[in-house]
């Protein structure tokens, strides 16, 4: 038994609370977390030298740009949240019965229930671990033995997780509010490295740049590997599609957004790399264990504090932005009938997914106490750009099946294509460069998800005890179905 649906004018759904600037920060709350202050060290070693380093960021940049353009047609054709699940599920799910959703279905299986829990979880302990990184001597801390140092970073972790399921559980514009101040903060953080850069170029510190491409490495399996690292710095491009039903105007606001803020962090990342060397050798940079903190001991001096403080707001803002987005898939997947109904009701005061960010929550949280998950994102990541990929195809699919509906936005058909290349060469790459075990458990995941999709999804089996699972998340949580179940 199921609480009784209200009426049609007390319906509840997502809402259009998010204008251009807005648009702007997701992506660069996704985009820039950790990585570019901790480790932006492993295409420099493959690219060789310093020169064609840059070149490798640069370029990698552009290729970016223009997976994200391409992303930004789908969001215009396929006006729903949900990214790469969207597309595919509108694509394909006509094409046959069992076949044509089963690929949308294993994209939410494999973000929903592994990637984007252990993402949040891995940049939450990384946010926590660097937040108190300013205070350790303060507080007393760097003689406290390392169970116990563990023990607190795996709490101020579980607490962060807490907030940012607490903001994306209250209101979408609460959510906006935080992250816009934070986007502002983590764009602050990045300025500063790159002007105590220029400061070290001024005063003619430019010995670690003299030698230009000198010791470039001409292998095609190192430049490769230069790419493939310089581009997964660069992921969560696709993030404002996730969100299309919240974003005001998304004809216009998603191609804006992308094309605004995909440069700006490209610049960002090649000037700060170029900060970097001015301080550091190419040799000290791939020791560095933190880039970005040894920078600022040598080059900010009294403010080197910024560069943790920056970390940390940095991985706060992208674990925030990443559940804000998950649970936006879960929200659509569950519109399909290929997750739990109840994941689709929407909050009758607040307007938000409620029992979708509280699943994630849990998740995240289990994923935090199991720990040693880095292992598990390595082996569910390369599958990112599969379904990169994936949702390229969707795009030539609906032009070829849907010519006539209008597109606001629309690529040159180059740009699929490259676009399709590079989603194939990131796939591949990691499997031919590191032959692990740890794939065969992707593709057992994989094989999990159709096992799952088979009884639960095609032949439609409900269990008796769902109705009142529905009954008590219905009460606990006060929502309602989206206003698109009960039209």
């Amino acid at each position: 038994m199921t609480v009784a649906a209200e009426p049609k004018s007390a319906a509840a759904g997502l809402k259009r609370e998010m204008g251009l600037m807005s648009a702007i920060n997701v992506i660069i709350s996704v985009m820039i977390g950790s990585g570019i202050f901790v480790s932006p060290t492993a295409a420099l070693r493959y690219s060789g030298s310093v020169g064609f380093c840059l070149v490798v960021w640069t370029v990698c940049g552009g290729i970016s740009l223009l997976g994200a353009l391409c992303f930004a047609e789908l969001g215009t054709v396929v006006p729903r949240s949900g990214a790469e699940y969207a597309y595919l599920i509108e694509a394909f799910k006509k094409s046959h019965s069992f076949w044509g959703p089963l690929p949308s279905f294993i994209c939410a299986w494999v973000y929903v229930m592994i990637l984007r829990p252990a993402e949040i979880a891995v940049i939450i302990l990384t946010f926590s671990e660097y937040s108190i990184l300013p205070f350790r001597h303060l507080l007393g801390l760097e003689d406290m033995p390392a169970d116990d140092l563990h023990l607190l970073i795996k709490l101020i972790g579980i607490l962060g997780l807490g907030i940012i399921t607490y903001i994306n559980l209250s209101s979408v514009k609460l959510y906006v509010t935080i992250n816009n101040v934070f986007g502002f903060c983590k764009v602050f953080a990045c300025l500063v490295v790159i002007f105590g850069g220029v400061y070290q170029l001024a005063i003619g510190n430019t010995a670690n740049l003299a030698g230009g491409f000198q010791g470039t490495n001409t292998s095609p399996g190192h430049i490769a590997l230069a790419f493939y690292n310089g581009l997964w710095a660069y992921d969560g491009w696709s993030s404002v599609t996730t969100i299309t039903e919240e974003i005001k105007k998304p004809e216009v606001n998603i191609p804006r957004s992308i094309m605004i803020a995909v440069p700006i962090i490209t610049g960002l990342y090649v000037f700060m790399n170029l900060a970097y060397m001015t301080v550091l050798s190419m040799g000290e940079m791939i020791a560095s264990e933190a880039v970005g903190i040894d920078f600022g001991d040598r080059a900010l001096g009294s403010f080197s504090f910024l560069i943790p403080l920056g970390v940390a707001l940095a991985t706060f803002g992208c674990a925030l932005s990443i559940q804000f987005g998950v649970t936006r898939l879960c929200y659509v997947a569950s519109q399909e009938g290929q997750m739990l109904e109840p994941l689709s009701y929407i909050h009758v005061r607040r307007s938000t997914p409620a029992p979708a960010v509280a699943m994630q929550g849990v998740l995240a949280l289990a994923f935090i106490l199991v720990g040693n998950i880095e292992t598990l994102i390595e082996f569910a990541s390369f599958l990112i750009w599969f379904f990169y990929g994936a949702a390229v195809v969707a795009l030539l699919a609906l032009r070829r099946t849907q010519p006539n509906v209008h597109r606001p936005y629309k690529v040159p058909l180059i740009v699929p294509y490259i676009t399709l290349a590079v989603s194939i060469f990131l796939s591949i790459v990691p499997v031919i460069s590191d032959p692990s075990p740890k794939y065969l458990f992707a593709v057992a995941f994989i094989l999990s998800g159709v096992l799952v999709y088979t009884p639960f999804v095609y032949y439609k089996v409900r269990p008796r005890w769902i109705n009142k699972l529905t009954f008590i998340i219905q009460v606990l949580f006060e929502v309602v179905p989206s206003s698109s179940k009960l039209d």
